[in-house]
């Protein structure tokens, strides 16, 4: 990095640190701290909710993600605007009408004080662990391929973060991240414009296209009924709908975004604008990581693209066979390259196109086999070494083919959605711990100037202990599957316990209580047997993690409805 790209990563987050916190200064009262005074427009809301779930880790992945796999990840983002139109008319005018400050306070009014704490807890537990990752997703890729301290980089995010969050609040994180999408936006465009103007002469965007599509890049819908497939129009639709209700409906991340709202109609619009705008952008960061794949398809990459792992192999008795992939690899690239060129001068020859598919399968087996050897090497050498390199794509393009400058917008473009996440995560923990825990477990009653002091307090402890998590987690597979992953083993079980809130009134609390604590059991064991243990030896598991949504909800409602029918119904029926 050259001394103006310093100057630029660094000018843009002290600007967002200090901007929050000299912007938000003063929050005397719990409304002002965790609802951010219940002023924000729709605007502010929308851009809110996308900053909350656009990590490090979506601009970081997701490119590396089209990268090798291609489009057909966006699939995954279909049902989420089903989910804010179901959210919109079901449950925004529940919370706006009993002017909650968390989402789990209705479960009080509905059920009990058990039930509210249970779910609470379920929350705290995955977004606990998830703040972890979203801070160290961008660290410890940036610290491989930067060379920079894992540890330091892990500690100045968190504390950024904790700086203007404990400072303003809910409306903290609001403002900045306003500025944090545009740096975002502005970064990517950029990003996706250079990509195209370094591309060969004669390469157009169409023709760009065309090589992708050649190589299987551009295939974006997965009609086909096989639960096995991660990542399908069905899974999607059904799977990615359940995930994002509970996430945008029952996350208290997401709802504290929309409940600082100046009113109900700016809560749905806010909404409505995400679910508009989301799946679009989820589409352009996919294409930007095609457009990736297509320009290396013109020059040399690494057989992985993660620095750390070429130089825990080269320190190894497997070095020499790691060469001989990556001669073997570049022999493949050359004749890629110069059929691709053909293919981009002349008319299209079916030949040719087989001939690439051919060779693009070659590569994924070197590519795979790389990751053998990388494995093993770090079995030798003790040292533990990611070998998929999915993360590590975009950041290598980034700092080996942007001009000075740009380089660090781009990595204030990673820091930036790093902090703008983990703020929306520390802000909702803290709110969560302070409302639904401390707050409702302390006999007398407090002052607002009190609970406002806790929540800082419990600001700084979660964002401490998210920095922990980051210094102590590992990295498997995808950063960006591993979030989601986390979330859907909790998420359709917390989405059941309010849908059986709203709409089942026949079943009360203890049926409730008992089922949710049944269906994380068997949602943890169905993961671990049908999901996990499979990929850890390669295989495809049994189901989409995505379906975990679906199931734990179906579970904890059929069990909570079968329970209370053999339950006496000694318990009023509470009507909200």
């Amino acid at each position: 990095m050259q001394p103006l790209d310093w100057i630029i990563l660094t000018t843009t987050l002290l600007f967002i640190v200090l901007y929050g916190s000299w912007k938000t200064r003063g929050s005397k009262n719990v409304t002002d701290f965790i609802k951010g005074g219940s002023q924000a427009k729709w605007w502010t809301i929308g851009l809110s909710v996308m900053a909350t779930q656009a990590s490090a880790i979506t601009f970081l992945s997701t490119p590396g993600q089209a990268f090798h796999d291609g489009m057909g990840f966006v699939q995954f983002y279909f049902g989420l605007p089903i989910a804010m139109v179901i959210i919109c008319l079901v449950f925004i005018p529940i919370y706006h009408r009993l002017k909650v400050f968390t989402a789990y306070e209705y479960l009080e009014s509905r059920f009990d004080l058990k039930t509210r704490s249970l779910t609470a807890i379920l929350f705290l537990i995955q977004r606990g662990l998830a703040a972890g990752i979203t801070i160290f997703a961008p660290a410890i890729i940036l610290s491989a391929v930067l060379g920079w301290n894992l540890i330091t980089l892990n500690i100045i995010i968190g504390f950024l973060v904790i700086i203007y969050t404990v400072t303003g609040g809910t409306r903290a994180v609001s403002v900045t991240q306003k500025q944090q999408m545009a740096v975002i936006f502005t970064g990517m465009f950029i990003a996706f414009f250079i990509i195209l103007s370094k591309l060969p002469d004669g390469i157009t965007f169409k023709k760009a296209l065309d090589i992708a599509g050649a190589s299987g890049k551009m295939n974006i819908l997965d009609f086909s009924f096989n639960l096995e497939n991660r990542y399908t129009f069905w899974s999607g639709i059904i799977g990615g709908s359940f995930l994002a209700l509970s996430y945008f409906g029952t996350d208290q991340s997401q709802v504290q975004r929309y409940l600082s709202g100046k009113s109900m109609k700016e809560m749905q619009l806010g909404l409505i604008f995400n679910g508009l705008l989301k799946v679009p952008m989820q589409f352009f960061i996919l294409l930007v990581g095609v457009m990736v794949f297509v320009f290396y398809q013109f020059q040399a990459t690494p057989i992985n693209f993660n620095p750390e792992a070429k130089r825990v192999v080269e320190n190894s008795s497997y070095a020499e066979d790691y060469s001989q992939l990556e001669a073997t690899h570049l022999q493949i690239e050359a004749e890629k390259k110069t059929l691709q060129l053909q293919q981009a001068a002349n008319p299209v020859s079916l030949m040719d196109i087989e001939r690439i598919a051919e060779l693009e399968n070659l590569d994924k087996n070197l590519r795979d086999e790389a990751k053998v050897i990388i494995s093993r090497a770090g079995e030798e050498t003790t040292i533990k070494v990611e070998t998929n390199d999915k993360d590590y794509v975009f950041i290598h393009f980034i700092l080996n083919n942007l001009p000075k400058g740009l380089i660090g917008l781009l990595l204030a473009v990673i820091l930036s959605a790093a902090m703008s996440s983990t703020a929306s995560e520390l802000n909702a923990l803290a709110s969560t711990t302070a409302i639904d825990l401390y707050k409702r477990n302390v006999t007398e009653m407090k002052s607002d100037k009190h609970y406002v002091a806790m929540t800082k307090w419990f600001t700084l402890l979660w964002g401490v202990l998210a920095i922990i998590v980051a210094c102590v987690a590992n990295l498997f597979d995808n950063l960006i599957q591993l979030v989601n992953i986390i979330g859907s083993i909790f998420y359709g079980n917390v989405l059941g316990i309010f849908l059986l809130a709203f709409f089942i009134k026949f079943v009360r609390s203890n049926a409730v209580f008992i089922a949710a604590l049944i269906t994380q059991v068997i949602i943890f064991l169905i993961y671990y047997f049908a999901i996990y243990q499979f990929e850890q030896l390669g295989e495809k598991p049994y189901i989409s993690f995505l379906w975990l949504n679906l199931i734990g909800c179906a579970i904890v409602m059929l069990l909570a409805f079968i329970i209370q029918i053999f339950t006496p119904n000694k318990e009023p029926v509470v009507r909200t």
